[in-house]
């Protein structure tokens, strides 16, 4: 099987949102921003939609003290079994990312689970600025262009 993640393009993001309102819809019924497992940060004219990375070493999988993360080795992805989850919330402070999310109604955290394969955040982007790919696409120069101009827009702001 091939690793894949949702892959993201900054250039092309246009902070609209449709595919926090396609996550949240499909985990949760409702449009409810606040339990998406996508999310799109920043302003102006620079936005990032960020996500679970599916870490091939994931931090919030060795913090877990139930053993409720692990590896789907058939879609190369990091899931959260809901029924060993005891809403410690060590996972979210293990995640590099902050990709990890809690449930107050739930007691128990969450993470993006590629939609099991069919990322629908990914459909929704009209933009183009999501895909679902394989992860050495990610060596793409497109991505580190883009990662440099972020870099960049970082130091002259701090300046």
């Amino acid at each position: 099987m091939i690793h894949k993640v949702i892959q993201t393009d900054p250039s092309k993001c246009n902070g609209c949102r449709e595919c926090e309102i396609a996550c949240s819809v499909r985990h949760t019924g409702v449009r409810k921003i606040a339990r998406t497992r996508i999310h799109v940060v920043g302003e102006n004219d620079f936005y990032l939609p960020t996500t679970c990375q599916q870490c091939v070493h994931p931090p919030c999988m060795a913090v877990c003290p139930k053993g409720a993360i692990h590896r789907d080795v058939g879609m190369e992805r990091v899931v959260i079994d809901e029924d060993l989850c005891i809403g410690c919330k060590m996972c979210i402070s293990a995640c590099p990312t902050g990709a990890m999310g809690f449930d107050p109604d739930q007691g128990r955290s969450y993470k993006c689970d590629l939609c099991d394969g069919d990322p629908q955040c990914v459909r929704a982007c009209e933009a183009g600025a999501l895909a679902y790919a394989d992860i050495h696409a990610l060596q793409d120069p497109r991505i580190r262009e883009s990662a440099y101009r972020l870099y960049c827009l970082v130091r002259r702001q701090a300046a």
